[in-house]
Formats: structure tokens, C-alpha cells, sequence
């Protein structure tokens, strides 16, 4: 039973204050995976504190997983864009249909890495990275592709960013990291040991730690002080890294997109870039 039926069913036998909130929900389910737990909690006339423990009397860890129970109840009844197949992929399924559930696999993956970040901690995230003297990208297997990826676009807009496969030197950067500076560590299991061992050093020296790990408890998010989350639906696809690698991507773009904003100069070094590696172009 999706978490909307069980609100409904739950409803009557709820206190006043958790009545309210479930009605907001189960009646403006797509204007709820936008708000902070805060802002629940001023649309219902309630206090924060209510909104998690109501969160946690339906068997959750916090909002943040009330929000992912509610936009997966959203996908899963059709409300996906273009109602793309989603579900286990099987030996008999066709290529059309292996890429359709893919799709869905992917577009909810993403939906719920939205409904897991909320807009103060992106804004913090923000704010270290545009006052960043140094920023070392950190990850190992596919992580290390979107860390590079988006090192590349930073150094498009002309910030000092550090990235290398050899984690003896990514170790070895870390240790020339200080306050100025920021690690943005990314690990969906958030246990990776040659992450942890980078994050470990460059706190160390402190730099401010970013992390990009999935949402269950681990030991690279004591080592940050900023988080930010993922989540994976890699059980259904049946092949690791797929819909987590686009998840950290989609993230790291929007970073992208919003650090353009910011920064002033930001097109003129896109421009320049760009002019740069004309010439290597084929006519």
C-alpha cells in the first residue's frame, strides 16, 4: 500500500495536529515534495518538531524519507512523465521495454534525489564552493567520472579544482588543502575507504567537507559538514552505478548551472574556453 492510501486509511484515528498534516499531504502531494520540513509545518499551522515526529509515527527515519515514500507513491501511479514503464528488468524483456523501464528507473531515481535535498543545504553547498580558494573533487569507480566531469566545468569557469585517479595523490592533495578550501567527496555507499581516507586528511586541515553519498547512515557523512544525497534504484535495474551515476550528474549540473549564476564572469571564461578548443576542431 502506497504511503497516501495509508494516510487516508490512518486518517481518522489520528491526533488533530497529525491530521492536518496528512490531509495537506494526501491533498497537495506534488506541493509538499518542494517544502522543507519547516515550511510543512507553516502550511499547517504546526511546529517543525511535529512534522518530523509525524514523519517518524509512520515508521520513517525522518522527513526527508516521508518525502521519498510520497514521490514514489506519485510515480508508481502514473504520474511519471509520459507513464514510463518502471520495474525489474527480465531475461525475456525486449529492448524496447529494458529501455523503457531504464527510463523510469533513471527519471525516479532523479525525483527522488529532488525530494532529498532540500534548498537551504544546496545553498550552503553553494556558498562553499563560490568561496572556495581550492576545490578537490574526490570519488573512486563511477563516482570518479561525475567528479571529473564536473571538475572539467569548473575549470571552464576558471576555478582551481584538483582531481586524479591515483588516490595516493588525491591523499597527498588533501594534505595541501587548508580553511580556504573545500573537498566535495562523492561515495553512494558512502564507504569507499580511499574517499574516507581523502575526507579524513582534508578535514584534518580543515577544509570544509562536501559529501554526496545515498541516504542510509555512513561513515563519510560524519566526516562532512555539508551533505547532500542520492538515491539509487539499483535493485530494479539490476546493475550497479546506472541511476546513482545519473543521479550525482544531475546534481552536479545543477551545482553547475547555479555557480554560472553567481559568478559574474562566469560566460567570459565559458567563452574563452570554448574559443580555446576551436582550432581542435575538424572544418
Amino acid at each position: 500500500m502506497s504511503i497516501l492510501k495509508v494516510l487516508g486509511a490512518k486518517l481518522e484515528t489520528m491526533t488533530q495536529a497529525d491530521r492536518e498534516i496528512a490531509q495537506f499531504i494526501i491533498d497537495h502531494p506534488e506541493r509538499m515534495l518542494d517544502l522543507s520540513s519547516a515550511q510543512l509545518a507553516e502550511e499547517t499551522g504546526r511546529s517543525q518538531s511535529s512534522v518530523v515526529k509525524f514523519s517518524q509515527k509512520l515508521g520513517y527515519g525522518g522527513y526527508q524519507q516521508l518525502k521519498l515514500a510520497v514521490n514514489k507513491a506519485k510515480a508508481l501511479e502514473g504520474h511519471a512523465p509520459g507513464g514510463v514503464i518502471h520495474g525489474t528488468i527480465d531475461a525475456s524483456d525486449s529492448y524496447v521495454t529494458i529501455l523503457q523501464k531504464l527510463i523510469g528507473s533513471k527519471l525516479l531515481s532523479m525525483r527522488e534525489t529532488l525530494a532529498a535535498n532540500n534548498e537551504e543545504t544546496i545553498d550552503l553547498a553553494l556558498d562553499a564552493l563560490v568561496g572556495a580558494r581550492k576545490i578537490q573533487l574526490a570519488g573512486v569507480g563511477a563516482s570518479s567520472l561525475v567528479a571529473k566531469d564536473f571538475s572539467y566545468k569548473l575549470l571552464k569557469l576558471g576555478r582551481t579544482a584538483l582531481i586524479d585517479s591515483d588516490s595516493h595523490i588525491q591523499v597527498s592533495n588533501a594534505s595541501g588543502l587548508g580553511d580556504l578550501d573545500v573537498l566535495f567527496a562523492l561515495s553512494h555507499s558512502g564507504r569507499s575507504l580511499e574517499t574516507l581516507r581523502i575526507a579524513e586528511v582534508a578535514r584534518s586541515r580543515g577544509a570544509k567537507v562536501v559529501s554526496m553519498t545515498g541516504l542510509q547512515p555512513n561513515p563519510l557523512l560524519e566526516l562532512a559538514d555539508i551533505h547532500l544525497f542520492t538515491v539509487a534504484d539499483e535493485e530494479r535495474v539490476r546493475s550497479s552505478a546506472i541511476t546513482s551515476r545519473d543521479a550525482q550528474l544531475m546534481l552536479m549540473d545543477m551545482l553547475f548551472i547555479l555557480l554560472i549564476r553567481r559568478q559574474t564572469d562566469a560566460h567570459d571564461y565559458i567563452h574563452n574556453s570554448e574559443a580555446a578548443v576551436t582550432v581542435l576542431k575538424a572544418l
